[in-house]
């Protein structure tokens, strides 16, 4: 680099970098993606064609990465992506690691859309997503938090499949769907969508209650992870 006067202002460039020996989740979440899925008619309560599209993406992140990372676990419109606690992936920077998987989780979602919808992306209506580093001191608080995103997912996915088979099954209106749902417990949820729409919420697909666990080696899993979250990660 050829060296000049002006060479002064790389002083002002400050990196964060993660601490060392700590587990690295890079977590990346749709931006508006309420009104993006509202103009691209995503269906409700789930749309298959665009969780595939979140795992495809998910995937060829993984693959780009698969000696740092462990496994990554998405749900609806976020991805968590849990790197090895030793990895001195771009020296540990923390902006370097945030903007990079953001933005090649985000141009695989846009070049694999075609692939999964076959109306086109409008320039007006773009996904986007922001993502964030955060750091985990042990194996105990990883597990912790993948099983706190896997209880979010079943938490949301029930309550999301109840109020819109009330809208489209039995008629309601969002506002009384969403009054007549409120305080119930999960145990009744189930009930409802039993007794008013003839749906056991048991056999809906399992992608949708319990999101989806990618490997290392590109391999989409469906699984309970409280149950097999200490296989998961057995030699880590």
């Amino acid at each position: 680099m050829a060296k000049s006067r002006f060479e002064y202002v790389r002083q002002f460039e400050k990196s964060d970098i993660l601490l060392p020996e700590c587990y690295i989740v890079v977590r990346i979440d749709g931006k508006k993606f309420h009104e993006f899925s509202k103009h691209y008619e995503f269906e409700k309560p789930n749309d298959m064609r665009a969780l595939k599209l979140m795992n495809a993406a998910a995937k060829n992140v993984v693959l780009n990465y698969k000696n740092e990372i462990i496994l990554a676990y998405g749900e609806s419109d976020e991805y968590s992506f849990i790197l090895k606690k030793e990895t001195t992936l771009y020296n540990r920077r923390q902006e370097k690691i945030a903007s990079l998987f953001v933005s090649l989780f985000t141009s695989n979602y846009v070049a694999l859309w075609p692939k999964f919808f076959d109306r086109d992306l409008d320039w007006k209506h773009l996904p986007f997503f922001d993502s964030r580093c955060v750091l985990y001191p042990n194996l105990q608080t990883v597990k912790d938090y993948l099983s706190w995103r896997f209880v979010d997912t079943h938490i949301n996915n029930l309550y999301n499949t109840v109020f819109w088979k009330l809208i489209q099954v039995c008629e309601m209106s969002p506002r009384e769907a969403e009054n007549f749902l409120s305080g119930t417990v999960s145990s009744e949820k189930q009930e409802i969508l039993w007794q008013r729409c003839s749906i056991n919420y048991n056999n809906e697909p399992e992608i949708f209650k319990k999101g989806t666990m990618v490997s290392r080696k590109g391999e989409f899993l469906h699984v309970d992870i409280m149950k097999v979250i200490d296989e998961i990660f057995d030699g880590y």
